[in-house]
């Protein structure tokens, strides 16, 4: 019978997941992990595996707290439309209010991953792709209901968002100046018909 684990797999999640969230995953070392989780290494490995594993298991307790929340919740309450004034909005207002300039993990992790990661590759291309469907339902939802125009095909209008969004988080790791950010959100929005971002994220 497994003994059961002896600390809060959440904490240890979230303290991993800063660690790689702020360093990248080459850069943060078992030594890091070990001090900011309070684990010994075998304890680490034991639960996860190895590094990559506790890696990708923080990555995705990170986008369920954020990322699939956030889909989640403005799909629930909001027009299509503004769901995605929204959501560029709640991007905006959380880079430029992160003073360590982090940008987004899972952009980060897209940026620093090699060729010779496939299982982690496929993992964050799929977690992209989901942000891409995103913008994509409610493109087709918004131009079904006369809200958003026909400007481009839905499909092409997602991909053209998901650019945005991945350009505005970069951008987000070395200029998180408001002005800037909202600068390459806000004519995206307007080419395609979409509603502005919201008051608070477009003002300084």
């Amino acid at each position: 019978m497994a003994r059961p684990r002896e600390f809060d797999e959440q904490q240890v999640l979230e303290a991993a997941g800063d660690a790689f969230w702020a360093n990248g995953f080459e850069a943060t070392s078992t030594r890091d992990l070990v001090k900011c989780t309070g684990l010994t290494q075998p304890s680490l490995y034991n639960a996860f595996g190895d590094k990559r594993g506790l890696f990708l298991r923080a990555l995705e307790h990170y986008l369920e707290r954020t990322l699939h929340e956030r889909i989640a919740r403005l799909e629930s309450s909001q027009t299509p439309g503004h769901a995605i004034a929204s959501f560029f909005g709640e991007i905006v207002d959380r880079s430029v209010a992160d003073a360590r300039h982090r940008g987004c993990m899972l952009v980060n992790a897209a940026v620093e991953s090699t060729p010779g990661d496939a299982a982690c590759r496929q993992g964050i291309a799929g977690e992209l792709a989901q942000i891409q469907a995103f913008f994509q339902r409610c493109m087709e939802a918004g131009q079904a209901s006369g809200e958003v125009p026909t400007v481009l095909p839905a499909a092409d209008a997602g991909a053209h968002l998901l650019a945005v969004l991945l350009g505005v988080r970069v951008l987000a790791r070395v200029r998180p100046e408001r002005a800037l950010l909202t600068g390459a959100v806000s004519p995206a929005l307007s080419l395609l018909g979409l509603p502005p971002l919201p008051v608070a994220a477009s003002t300084a």
